[in-house]
Protein backbone atom coordinates (compact mmCIF):
# COMPACT_ATOMS: atom_id res chain seq x y z
CA UNK A 1 0.00 0.00 0.00
CA UNK A 2 1.30 3.70 -1.08
CA UNK A 3 2.67 5.33 1.98
CA UNK A 4 0.70 8.97 1.94
CA UNK A 5 2.68 11.97 3.63
CA UNK A 6 1.10 15.61 3.75
CA UNK A 7 2.70 18.80 4.51
CA UNK A 8 0.54 21.47 5.18
CA UNK A 9 2.06 25.37 4.71
CA UNK A 10 0.43 27.80 7.28
CA UNK A 11 3.12 30.41 7.53
CA UNK A 12 1.99 33.40 5.59
CA UNK A 13 0.45 36.39 7.42
CA UNK A 14 -2.79 36.74 4.98
CA UNK A 15 -1.82 40.27 4.16
CA UNK A 16 -4.54 41.01 1.63
CA UNK A 17 -7.38 40.31 4.18
CA UNK A 18 -6.28 42.95 6.39
CA UNK A 19 -7.99 44.29 8.72
CA UNK A 20 -9.37 40.65 9.29
CA UNK A 21 -5.86 38.86 8.97
CA UNK A 22 -3.39 40.31 11.43
CA UNK A 23 -0.19 39.53 12.18
CA UNK A 24 -1.19 37.84 15.02
CA UNK A 25 -3.66 35.95 14.24
CA UNK A 26 -3.75 35.05 10.41
CA UNK A 27 -6.03 34.20 7.93
CA UNK A 28 -5.59 30.29 8.27
CA UNK A 29 -6.71 30.58 11.76
CA UNK A 30 -9.60 32.67 11.29
CA UNK A 31 -13.23 30.71 10.47
CA UNK A 32 -13.71 33.14 7.60
CA UNK A 33 -16.04 30.47 5.88
CA UNK A 34 -17.57 28.94 8.64
CA UNK A 35 -17.32 27.80 12.66
CA UNK A 36 -13.62 26.43 11.61
CA UNK A 37 -10.67 28.18 10.28
CA UNK A 38 -9.74 27.61 7.37
CA UNK A 39 -6.54 25.39 8.50
CA UNK A 40 -9.12 23.05 10.27
CA UNK A 41 -10.80 22.59 7.41
CA UNK A 42 -7.54 21.64 5.59
CA UNK A 43 -6.80 19.07 8.01
CA UNK A 44 -10.97 18.18 8.18
CA UNK A 45 -11.22 17.24 4.09
CA UNK A 46 -7.79 14.76 4.98
CA UNK A 47 -9.28 12.88 7.65
CA UNK A 48 -9.49 8.96 6.16
CA UNK A 49 -6.72 9.88 3.26
CA UNK A 50 -3.86 11.13 5.60
CA UNK A 51 -3.46 10.20 9.01
CA UNK A 52 -2.63 12.24 11.43
CA UNK A 53 0.61 11.30 12.40
CA UNK A 54 1.95 11.05 8.62
CA UNK A 55 0.51 15.39 8.77
CA UNK A 56 3.17 17.79 9.47
CA UNK A 57 1.87 21.68 9.42
CA UNK A 58 4.69 23.98 8.51
CA UNK A 59 4.27 27.52 9.85
CA UNK A 60 5.63 30.67 11.26
CA UNK A 61 7.23 29.87 14.67
CA UNK A 62 5.12 32.51 16.24
CA UNK A 63 2.00 30.66 15.48
CA UNK A 64 3.04 27.34 16.52
CA UNK A 65 1.29 26.99 19.99
CA UNK A 66 -1.56 28.87 18.43
CA UNK A 67 -2.10 25.95 15.52
CA UNK A 68 -1.14 22.66 18.33
CA UNK A 69 -3.85 23.86 20.44
CA UNK A 70 -6.32 24.50 17.18
CA UNK A 71 -5.28 21.26 15.98
CA UNK A 72 -4.93 18.78 18.94
CA UNK A 73 -5.29 15.50 16.43
CA UNK A 74 -1.81 16.22 15.41
CA UNK A 75 1.06 14.91 17.36
CA UNK A 76 2.78 18.12 19.05
CA UNK A 77 5.86 17.84 17.03
CA UNK A 78 4.31 17.65 13.79
CA UNK A 79 3.78 21.19 13.70
CA UNK A 80 6.79 22.89 13.47
CA UNK A 81 7.66 26.53 13.18
CA UNK A 82 9.55 27.88 10.81
CA UNK A 83 12.49 30.33 12.50
CA UNK A 84 11.79 33.02 9.72
CA UNK A 85 9.81 32.88 6.29
CA UNK A 86 12.12 31.85 2.97
CA UNK A 87 8.64 30.76 0.91
CA UNK A 88 7.52 27.09 -0.24
CA UNK A 89 10.96 25.35 -1.35
CA UNK A 90 12.43 25.48 2.01
CA UNK A 91 9.45 23.88 3.74
CA UNK A 92 9.53 21.59 0.85
CA UNK A 93 12.81 20.10 1.66
CA UNK A 94 12.17 20.69 5.81
CA UNK A 95 8.66 18.01 4.70
CA UNK A 96 10.92 15.97 2.82
CA UNK A 97 13.86 15.49 5.27
CA UNK A 98 11.41 14.55 8.18
CA UNK A 99 9.00 12.19 5.89
CA UNK A 100 12.61 10.49 4.94
CA UNK A 101 13.75 9.99 8.76
CA UNK A 102 9.94 8.76 9.59
CA UNK A 103 8.63 6.76 6.07
CA UNK A 104 8.08 3.21 7.29
CA UNK A 105 8.66 2.14 2.98
CA UNK A 106 10.96 3.06 0.65
CA UNK A 107 9.32 5.32 -1.91
CA UNK A 108 6.33 7.50 0.35
CA UNK A 109 4.38 10.40 -1.15
CA UNK A 110 4.41 13.53 -0.51
CA UNK A 111 1.77 16.02 -0.71
CA UNK A 112 2.06 19.54 -0.04
CA UNK A 113 -0.89 21.76 0.74
CA UNK A 114 -1.84 24.92 1.01
CA UNK A 115 -3.84 25.86 4.20
CA UNK A 116 -6.57 28.76 2.95
CA UNK A 117 -8.16 27.03 0.14
CA UNK A 118 -11.63 26.88 0.02
CA UNK A 119 -12.64 23.02 -1.49
CA UNK A 120 -16.16 22.07 -2.63
CA UNK A 121 -16.42 17.94 -2.40
CA UNK A 122 -14.13 16.59 -0.58
CA UNK A 123 -14.45 12.89 -1.70
CA UNK A 124 -13.88 14.11 -5.79
CA UNK A 125 -10.58 15.93 -3.83
CA UNK A 126 -9.38 12.61 -2.62
CA UNK A 127 -10.35 11.05 -5.86
CA UNK A 128 -8.26 13.18 -7.78
CA UNK A 129 -5.09 13.23 -5.31
CA UNK A 130 -4.90 9.43 -5.05
CA UNK A 131 -5.33 9.11 -9.06
CA UNK A 132 -2.02 11.69 -8.87
CA UNK A 133 -0.50 9.83 -6.56
CA UNK A 134 -0.87 7.01 -8.48
CA UNK A 135 0.31 8.28 -12.29
CA UNK A 136 2.97 10.21 -10.32
CA UNK A 137 4.22 6.88 -8.67
CA UNK A 138 4.10 5.11 -12.32
CA UNK A 139 5.82 7.93 -14.47
CA UNK A 140 8.62 9.07 -11.93
CA UNK A 141 7.12 12.28 -12.17
CA UNK A 142 6.60 15.18 -9.84
CA UNK A 143 2.95 15.93 -10.19
CA UNK A 144 0.14 18.77 -9.51
CA UNK A 145 -3.19 19.45 -9.53
CA UNK A 146 -4.35 22.45 -12.44
CA UNK A 147 -7.81 24.35 -11.95
CA UNK A 148 -10.15 24.61 -14.97
CA UNK A 149 -10.07 28.47 -15.24
CA UNK A 150 -13.38 30.61 -15.07
CA UNK A 151 -11.97 33.74 -16.23
CA UNK A 152 -8.74 35.17 -17.05
CA UNK A 153 -7.58 35.96 -13.44
CA UNK A 154 -4.23 37.94 -12.80
CA UNK A 155 -4.34 36.90 -9.23
CA UNK A 156 -3.56 33.18 -10.32
CA UNK A 157 -0.48 31.42 -12.56
CA UNK A 158 -0.73 29.33 -14.61
CA UNK A 159 0.00 26.04 -16.07
CA UNK A 160 -0.23 25.18 -19.89
CA UNK A 161 -0.63 21.81 -20.49
CA UNK A 162 1.18 19.25 -22.96
CA UNK A 163 -0.33 15.79 -24.30
CA UNK A 164 -2.51 13.69 -22.28
CA UNK A 165 -0.72 10.84 -20.74
CA UNK A 166 -1.35 7.47 -21.96
CA UNK A 167 -4.70 5.89 -21.02
CA UNK A 168 -5.03 9.24 -18.01
CA UNK A 169 -8.46 11.18 -19.15
CA UNK A 170 -7.20 14.09 -17.18
CA UNK A 171 -3.89 13.75 -16.57
CA UNK A 172 -1.44 15.60 -18.70
CA UNK A 173 2.27 16.47 -19.15
CA UNK A 174 3.56 20.12 -18.33
CA UNK A 175 5.14 22.25 -20.87
CA UNK A 176 5.68 25.12 -18.53
CA UNK A 177 4.96 27.11 -15.78
CA UNK A 178 3.17 31.04 -16.20
CA UNK A 179 3.82 33.40 -13.56
CA UNK A 180 0.53 35.65 -12.31
CA UNK A 181 0.28 37.76 -15.73
CA UNK A 182 -1.44 40.89 -16.48
CA UNK A 183 -5.01 40.58 -17.51
CA UNK A 184 -4.53 40.74 -21.26
CA UNK A 185 -2.14 37.97 -20.95
CA UNK A 186 -4.41 36.06 -19.14
CA UNK A 187 -6.99 36.50 -21.61
CA UNK A 188 -4.21 34.57 -24.40
CA UNK A 189 -3.75 31.85 -22.25
CA UNK A 190 -7.21 31.34 -21.84
CA UNK A 191 -7.66 31.43 -25.72
CA UNK A 192 -5.64 28.92 -26.23
CA UNK A 193 -7.49 26.34 -24.43
CA UNK A 194 -4.17 24.91 -22.87
CA UNK A 195 -3.94 26.42 -19.68
CA UNK A 196 -4.68 26.32 -15.91
CA UNK A 197 -4.57 27.77 -12.82
CA UNK A 198 -1.42 26.90 -10.34
CA UNK A 199 -3.18 25.61 -7.43
CA UNK A 200 -0.02 25.55 -5.47
CA UNK A 201 -1.04 21.87 -4.73
CA UNK A 202 1.44 19.38 -5.41
CA UNK A 203 2.06 15.54 -5.26
CA UNK A 204 5.94 14.03 -5.08
CA UNK A 205 7.13 10.78 -4.57
CA UNK A 206 9.99 11.05 -2.38
CA UNK A 207 12.48 9.47 -4.37
CA UNK A 208 11.66 11.71 -7.47
CA UNK A 209 11.63 14.86 -5.16
CA UNK A 210 15.23 14.06 -3.94
CA UNK A 211 16.29 13.37 -7.51
CA UNK A 212 15.25 15.97 -8.50
CA UNK A 213 16.53 18.74 -5.89
CA UNK A 214 19.85 17.06 -6.31
CA UNK A 215 19.74 17.70 -9.71
CA UNK A 216 18.09 21.34 -9.56
CA UNK A 217 18.47 22.40 -5.61
CA UNK A 218 21.57 20.84 -4.37
CA UNK A 219 21.70 23.00 -1.79
CA UNK A 220 17.71 22.23 -0.91
CA UNK A 221 19.12 18.58 -0.91
CA UNK A 222 21.72 19.02 1.79
CA UNK A 223 19.34 21.11 4.05
CA UNK A 224 16.93 18.10 4.06
CA UNK A 225 19.20 15.42 4.90
CA UNK A 226 20.62 17.24 7.14
CA UNK A 227 16.68 17.80 8.62
CA UNK A 228 16.13 13.50 8.18
CA UNK A 229 19.80 13.14 10.45
CA UNK A 230 18.36 15.72 13.04
CA UNK A 231 14.82 14.96 13.41
CA UNK A 232 13.30 13.01 16.75
CA UNK A 233 16.60 13.98 18.35
CA UNK A 234 18.09 16.70 20.59
CA UNK A 235 19.85 18.17 17.82
CA UNK A 236 16.81 19.13 15.53
CA UNK A 237 15.66 22.72 16.39
CA UNK A 238 19.55 23.87 16.36
CA UNK A 239 19.85 22.17 12.55
CA UNK A 240 16.18 23.94 11.88
CA UNK A 241 17.80 27.31 13.25
CA UNK A 242 20.73 27.54 11.59
CA UNK A 243 20.01 25.75 7.69
CA UNK A 244 17.02 28.45 8.11
CA UNK A 245 19.80 31.05 9.28
CA UNK A 246 21.46 30.07 5.24
CA UNK A 247 19.06 28.69 3.08
CA UNK A 248 17.69 30.96 0.21
CA UNK A 249 14.46 32.62 -0.55
CA UNK A 250 12.74 30.81 -3.08
CA UNK A 251 9.66 29.23 -4.46
CA UNK A 252 9.38 25.59 -5.39
CA UNK A 253 8.25 26.80 -8.26
CA UNK A 254 10.99 28.22 -9.47
CA UNK A 255 13.43 26.18 -7.14
CA UNK A 256 12.31 22.67 -8.44
CA UNK A 257 9.35 22.50 -10.75
CA UNK A 258 9.96 24.87 -13.47
CA UNK A 259 13.48 22.45 -14.27
CA UNK A 260 11.95 19.24 -13.59
CA UNK A 261 12.34 16.60 -15.93
CA UNK A 262 8.80 15.27 -15.84
CA UNK A 263 6.19 17.45 -14.47
CA UNK A 264 2.40 16.11 -14.89
CA UNK A 265 -1.07 18.03 -14.40
CA UNK A 266 -4.51 16.37 -13.41
CA UNK A 267 -6.79 18.71 -14.05
CA UNK A 268 -9.22 19.05 -10.51
CA UNK A 269 -12.80 17.51 -10.26
CA UNK A 270 -13.67 19.84 -7.50
CA UNK A 271 -15.04 23.20 -6.90
CA UNK A 272 -11.44 25.40 -5.61
CA UNK A 273 -11.23 28.71 -4.39
CA UNK A 274 -7.91 30.49 -3.26
CA UNK A 275 -9.13 32.37 -0.47
CA UNK A 276 -6.47 35.05 -0.82
CA UNK A 277 -8.34 38.62 -0.68
CA UNK A 278 -11.94 40.37 -0.50
CA UNK A 279 -12.62 39.71 -3.66
CA UNK A 280 -12.10 35.73 -3.07
CA UNK A 281 -14.61 36.07 -0.67
CA UNK A 282 -17.27 37.40 -2.43
CA UNK A 283 -18.70 33.89 -3.73
CA UNK A 284 -18.70 32.55 -0.19
CA UNK A 285 -20.70 35.02 1.27
CA UNK A 286 -24.75 35.57 1.11
CA UNK A 287 -25.38 38.25 -1.60
CA UNK A 288 -28.72 40.35 -2.63
CA UNK A 289 -30.25 40.70 -5.41
CA UNK A 290 -27.75 43.35 -6.61
CA UNK A 291 -24.84 41.29 -6.13
CA UNK A 292 -23.63 42.89 -2.82
CA UNK A 293 -21.68 40.05 -0.41
CA UNK A 294 -22.18 40.99 3.18
CA UNK A 295 -21.74 39.34 6.65
CA UNK A 296 -22.41 40.85 10.33
CA UNK A 297 -24.97 44.01 11.09
CA UNK A 298 -24.48 45.92 7.30
CA UNK A 299 -26.98 47.72 4.85
CA UNK A 300 -26.73 48.65 1.94
CA UNK A 301 -28.94 51.36 -0.15
CA UNK A 302 -29.14 51.37 -4.13
CA UNK A 303 -25.67 49.54 -3.91
CA UNK A 304 -24.25 46.87 -6.05
CA UNK A 305 -21.13 44.26 -6.62
CA UNK A 306 -19.93 45.55 -2.88
CA UNK A 307 -18.71 43.31 -0.33
CA UNK A 308 -19.32 44.77 3.23
CA UNK A 309 -17.81 43.00 6.33
CA UNK A 310 -18.71 44.35 9.60
CA UNK A 311 -16.82 41.81 13.01
CA UNK A 312 -16.29 42.76 16.14
CA UNK A 313 -17.60 46.52 15.85
CA UNK A 314 -20.96 47.99 17.75
CA UNK A 315 -23.66 49.08 15.39
CA UNK A 316 -24.16 48.80 11.92
CA UNK A 317 -22.44 49.60 8.50
CA UNK A 318 -24.63 51.14 6.03
CA UNK A 319 -23.80 52.51 2.45
CA UNK A 320 -25.70 54.53 -0.31
CA UNK A 321 -25.40 54.66 -3.89
CA UNK A 322 -21.95 52.66 -3.99
CA UNK A 323 -20.49 50.65 -6.67
CA UNK A 324 -17.89 47.46 -6.62
CA UNK A 325 -16.78 48.72 -3.52
CA UNK A 326 -15.26 46.72 -0.26
CA UNK A 327 -16.06 47.70 3.25
CA UNK A 328 -14.47 45.81 5.86
CA UNK A 329 -14.92 46.88 9.71
CA UNK A 330 -13.62 45.06 12.42
CA UNK A 331 -13.07 45.86 16.52
CA UNK A 332 -9.99 48.69 15.74
CA UNK A 333 -9.98 49.19 12.37
CA UNK A 334 -12.33 50.15 9.25
CA UNK A 335 -11.01 49.68 5.28
CA UNK A 336 -12.66 51.11 2.25
CA UNK A 337 -11.66 50.64 -1.25
CA UNK A 338 -12.44 50.12 -4.50
CA UNK A 339 -12.67 45.79 -5.67
CA UNK A 340 -10.32 46.85 -8.43
CA UNK A 341 -7.09 48.62 -5.13
CA UNK A 342 -6.89 45.48 -3.05
CA UNK A 343 -3.72 44.72 -4.76
CA UNK A 344 -2.75 47.76 -2.54
CA UNK A 345 -3.66 46.49 0.65
CA UNK A 346 0.09 45.34 1.24
CA UNK A 347 1.34 49.22 -0.04
CA UNK A 348 -0.84 50.38 3.13
CA UNK A 349 0.35 47.97 5.61
CA UNK A 350 4.07 48.98 4.48
CA UNK A 351 2.96 52.95 5.30
CA UNK A 352 1.31 51.31 8.74
CA UNK A 353 4.76 49.69 9.58
CA UNK A 354 6.38 52.93 8.99
CA UNK A 355 4.38 54.81 11.35
CA UNK A 356 5.10 53.61 14.58
CA UNK A 357 1.88 54.91 16.20
CA UNK A 358 0.18 52.59 13.17
CA UNK A 359 1.97 49.26 14.38
CA UNK A 360 -0.56 48.31 17.00
CA UNK A 361 -3.07 47.80 13.86
CA UNK A 362 -0.87 45.28 11.83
Amino acid sequence: MMEIFCAIMAGGRGERLWPRSRKNKPKQLLPLLDRRSLLEQTLLRLQGFVSPENTLIVTNAGYAGDIRGLCPELPPGNVIGEPVGRNTAPCVALAAGIVKSIARTADPVLLLLPSDHAIIDRNAMISDFRACCECAVKHDALATIGIPPDSPSPEYGYIECGEKIGGEEKISEVKRFVEKPPVEKAKQLLAGGRCRWNSGMFVFPLKTLRDEMALQAPDLLAFSDRIAAAWGTPAFEATLAAGYADIRKISVDYAIMEHAGRVILRDASFGWDDIGSWTALRKFLPQDENGNAASGETLLLDSRDCIVFSEGGPGVVAGIDLEDMIIVRTADAVLVCPARSTGKIKELLARLAAEERFGRYL
